[in-house]
């Protein structure tokens, strides 16, 4: 099947409405604040209950580029407006409280500082890390997409999907994000973003992070053959360049705490 590009905004052309409104607001240099919802309060999330160990399945070698239909979910504030153009009740005038988590879902890539590690050996993470990596992607693979739903959480500690809010159920939330409508796309995406390398971010600090995939944290225009392979498994040329110019990875990623915590699948900034 012909792969479709992932328009970002400086092309001109958004691959659909979400990805448009959101693009909208992120050139606009709009902070995104997350919300005061117990949902997205990263860094009061505690998570007791996890399922069992389970080791995590061998690779498929499946290499497909899933991405190519699935829109990125809307940024807060992003709806269009009567008049059609993206709403902006922002005051800019005044400075804007930094979330609690410092922002963590957000592209890290500093072109000033030596880039990060980039690790591909599952066996150095942390073992509560390995454990729900490996639960993860045992969901993705199993092709349903409700057994993602004891992973995600509830309450205060539910994983973090979308940069706004949202409404109603995540699984459902998950649904409406991929292109064939049962969520086996998204699943493919997850599952295509748990096999890139990773970073170990903020390592020490209250953001310690494991992040995949590694773009995260790197400058896109640094990035050496190999790794723009490894990209185009996720993405388009197309969106490369377009990512290139907005300065910044911004397609799916996922952060996993020390403990074992899934933080967030999130695209956009």
């Amino acid at each position: 099947m012909e792969r479709q590009a992932v328009r970002f905004p400086m092309s001109g052309r958004p691959r659909g409405p979400a990805l448009c409104i959101l693009i909208a607001v992120s050139c606009l240099a709009l902070p995104v604040c997350l919300t005061s919802t117990p949902s997205y309060a990263l860094s009061e999330i505690q998570r007791e209950d996890l399922p069992s160990p389970v080791a995590p399945p061998p690779a498929n070698g499946n290499n497909a580029a899933p991405g190519a239909t699935v829109p990125m979910p809307e940024a807060p504030g992003g709806k269009p407006s009567d008049s059609g153009q993206p709403a902006d009740d922002t005051d800019k005038s005044e400075p804007k409280t930094p979330p609690a988590n410092g922002g963590i879902t957000s592209p890290r890539a500093d072109p000033d500082a030596p880039p990060p590690a980039v690790v591909y050996d599952l066996d150095t993470l942390p073992e509560p890390v390995k454990r729900m990596h490996g639960l993860i992607i045992e969901a993705c693979r199993s092709g349903d997409i409700e057994k993602l739903r004891p992973l995600i959480g509830k309450g205060e500690a539910m994983t973090q999907l979308s940069l706004g809010d949202i409404d109603g159920d995540p699984v459902t939330f998950l649904k409406s994000l991929s292109g064939d409508g049962d969520g086996q796309e998204i699943l493919a995406i997850l599952e295509e973003v748990l096999s890139a390398g990773y970073v170990h971010v903020d390592a020490g600090t209250p953001q310690e992070l494991y992040v995949w995939p590694y773009f995260f944290a790197l400058p896109l225009d640094k990035l050496d053959p190999r790794q723009r392979v490894e990209l185009f498994k996720l993405v388009t040329a197309s969106d490369y360049d377009d990512m290139k110019q907005f300065g910044a990875y911004i397609f799916y990623r996922v952060g996993i705490t020390p403990t074992g915590q899934w933080l967030f699948f999130v695209a956009g900034d």
